[in-house]
């Protein structure tokens, strides 16, 4: 029998890692709520030739470009794009709330007093 082959081949390679970092990123669900409140905007563009199919078939909820009208339609009906919109029927938090949940809110003098006990005290000294 021969020699085996030495394990982990790639683990080094730089280039996975920084594709992963470099990536296009999507919208966020709160970026997208915030364009659905002026949707003619980015319905009705100029024509773009950076954009795939001049950027006149764009799917709002999803914020994709598509090339031609019957992708646009295909994409309607997937299943991606209807859990898109059900994650959308949700309002963002605001950071308002984010703050609260986290304990960084005003407390308005709200709280009950702490009673201190003896081996509180005790503790400090």
């Amino acid at each position: 029998m021969g020699p085996q082959r030495r394990k982990r081949m790639h683990h080094s390679i730089r280039d996975v890692s920084r594709a992963a970092r470099t990536r296009a990123r999507t919208k966020d669900l709160d970026q997208i709520h915030d364009d659905l409140k002026a949707p003619e905007k980015l319905l009705s563009q100029p024509e773009d030739a950076d954009l795939p199919g001049l950027g006149q078939h764009y799917c709002l909820q999803c914020a994709r470009y598509f090339t031609t009208a019957a992708a646009l339609d295909a994409h309607l009906q997937t299943k991606l794009h209807k859990k898109r919109l059900k994650r959308l029927k949700e309002e963002p938090y605001t950071q308002k709330e984010a703050e609260a949940a986290a304990g960084l809110g005003t407390d308005n003098n709200r709280r009950p007093a702490v009673e201190v006990g003896l081996s509180d005290v005790a503790m400090r000294t």
